[in-house]
């Protein structure tokens, strides 16, 4: 079933359910009961167990689970220059429910410094064992992509040429300083792209000014520029997201308005891409995927409820998504992080790892 390098045949998106030990300490911390010191230690030793069951499951990639985050993104943001986060009139609007309002904006040159969560990466290495250490960091894109222009400092950006620039420049230099720290396994986790396959999400992108197919050429050139200096032993995904918040979403529709330009133009080693239902679309947009090296990792099994999907209508999938790509090239995971955020989704945590248990056992017998 492994493949010899990253991607693997079963995969993991990222995030898991905060365990309750997690829950309490951040709790206490926020009351000012426990330190920060205290609420580390209580996070490295739920890290810990995470990884043992990741391994568990019969999976060679283990991430941290997220669990010292609040968000899969706003805590990134947070630790870069020029980056500042506020508080909102409102969350960003899922399918029937709202985040905390919380919100970003650029108020200085963008730029990647001494990073907190590159001592996260190192914390996971040193506890992986055998298994492959993966960080997930957001994708460029998702920071430019829910505020825009306005929320862009035109004083720091008069042109957003300069602004696109930068932005490249700061995830070229997180990527240099990953891999530095050991890395060499990088997920970046992008909702953008499912909201220009979106016919609402489009229509709000004109409604502000942008055009949405223009934006898709500009995060393409982004990403290849950040990947420009990319190390050839560095496998580097990119996640496509619809949203995933207490089992909502906010994005529906197929890959097919941004296909050429992301499978056919866009220089990562490995998609991961939401398929576990109609809002997905059909898997006939894989045929821009580049033969050979490049890899599809297909989330057919949903992180949005605790219902264990048909083993056979799993394979069934992969090979009708093998009609296009060739199953050589195809990888399974889920759709997506059980837990982009600390709230998670609505299942247990006994659900969750057997659907991570799943992956496995089928990806065992399809490959």
């Amino acid at each position: 079933m492994q493949r010899p390098e990253a991607p693997f045949r079963a995969e993991v998106v990222g995030s898991f359910l905060r365990p309750d030990s997690i829950k309490q300490a951040r709790e206490a911390f926020a009351a000012g009961a426990l330190s920060a010191e205290a609420l580390r230690q209580c996070e490295d030793e739920a890290i810990r167990q995470v990884v043992e069951q990741q391994c568990a499951c019969g999976l060679h990639v283990v991430t941290d689970g997220e669990f010292r985050r609040a968000w899969w993104h706003f805590d990134f943001f947070d630790g870069l220059q020029g980056v500042e986060r506020f508080e909102s009139d409102h969350g960003i609007q899922f399918n029937g429910v709202q985040t905390k309002a919380h919100g970003i904006r650029v108020t200085g040159k963008l730029g990647f410094g001494d990073h907190p969560m590159l001592e996260d990466f190192r914390y996971l290495k040193s506890i992986s064992g055998n298994a492959v250490p993966k960080m997930t960091i957001p994708s460029p894109s998702v920071l430019h992509f829910r505020g825009g222009r306005e929320v862009i400092d035109r004083n720091v950006y008069p042109e957003l040429d300069a602004y696109f620039d930068d932005l490249a420049t700061t995830w070229r230099d997180a990527i240099a300083a990953f891999y530095a720290a050991g890395c060499r396994y990088l997920q970046l986790d992008d909702t953008v792209w499912a909201y220009l396959c979106s016919d609402e999400q489009r229509r709000q992108t004109r409604a502000r000014g942008d055009n949405p197919d223009e934006l898709a050429r500009t995060y393409a050139r982004v990403l290849n520029t950040a990947l420009a200096d990319k190390p050839a032993d560095l496998t580097i995904g990119l996640h496509v997201c619809r949203g995933n918040f207490r089992s909502t979403w906010i994005a529906e529709g197929g890959y097919e308005p941004v296909a050429e330009v992301l499978f056919g133009g866009v220089n990562v080693d490995a998609f991961f891409l939401e398929y576990d239902n109609d809002r997905s679309g059909d898997f006939a947009p894989l045929r821009f995927i580049k033969p050979g090296h490049q890899q599809v990792v297909l989330g057919l099994i949903t992180t949005k409820n605790g219902e264990l999907e048909n083993p056979g209508a799993i394979k069934a999938r992969i090979e009708e998504a093998a009609q296009y790509v060739a199953k050589e090239q195809i990888c399974l995971s889920p759709q997506c992080g059980f837990a982009s955020t600390e709230e998670g989704n609505n299942l247990t945590a006994a659900q969750q790892w057997d659907k991570v248990s799943l992956v496995t056992r089928v990806a065992s017998q399809v490959w």
